[in-house]
């Protein structure tokens, strides 16, 4: 049966997501601001976020709100699955996307992700492409957005990490911009490259914010990695961490 509604729901999945890609489209040729033409990324994720809940059991929870900075900041987040990619859109407040230049190619969803100006990068470009990281996220952070960073660079199996890279840290330690690490269980409800959505209830916690004043970018990226690895081992050990 969980395969059934795990299969409602990814058929859920695309067709809303089309559905937001041209609702995106439309908006961009309206006279609003970007600020707010971010509400339709924000209700594509708080409803997809639901749908996974009512069709498959899957809900979450978010901790540590308080520790959001009121200014402009880098969030670098734990990426185990899709899921996260939706809940970025209302855990923090508006941001710029750093994601590979391919997805902006997809036809209609590529499109609309491409009028919130993310941070597109060619992940085999090297340094040229932290040199990209540090000069538009310098420009959105001036203009009044977050940047949103997966330091791994994809998403990871359960239980494992990868060397977190770079340019998140670096473009805090550019700018000054505080760095907020959030950990989170949701790879081992919703794995990677699965069809399947466990039932249970995803925990997100938001930890606190790392000042980047007389650090260098290695120091930021280690303390931001130790705090998301052993939050993530933390939770995953606590009842309901984790599918039985």
């Amino acid at each position: 049966m969980q395969w059934l509604r795990s299969l409602v729901f990814t058929a859920l999945l695309f067709a809303v997501t089309a559905v937001f890609g041209v609702i995106v489209l439309v908006g961009a040729v309206l006279p609003l601001t970007l600020a707010q033409r971010y509400a339709i990324p924000r209700a594509w994720g708080r409803l997809l976020t639901w749908l996974a809940g009512v069709v498959c059991g899957l809900r979450y929870t978010i901790e540590g709100r308080e520790n959001l900075p009121a200014r402009p900041f880098i969030s670098l987040w734990k990426h185990s699955s899709a899921w996260e990619t939706m809940a970025q859109m209302f855990v923090v407040p508006p941001a710029s996307w750093l994601l590979k230049r391919e997805v902006t190619w997809i036809p209609v969803v590529g499109w609309a992700v491409r009028t919130y100006k993310p941070i597109a990068i060619n992940r085999s470009a090297g340094h040229s492409a932290v040199n990209q990281v540090v000069s538009q996220g310098r420009d959105r952070l001036a203009a009044g957005m977050g940047v949103i960073v997966y330091p791994e660079g994809t998403r990871v199996m359960p239980g494992q990490t990868r060397k977190y890279g770079v340019s998140g840290a670096l473009l805090a330690c550019e700018t000054g911009a505080p760095v907020v690490p959030i950990a989170h269980n949701s790879g081992y409800f919703w794995r990677r490259r699965s069809l399947l959505k466990k039932p249970g209830t995803i925990r997100v916690v938001i930890g606190p914010a790392i000042d980047p004043t007389g650090l260098t970018p290695r120091e930021v990226n280690e303390r931001a990695q130790q705090w998301i690895e052993a939050k993530v081992a933390e939770i995953v050990a606590q009842p309901g961490g984790k599918p039985n």
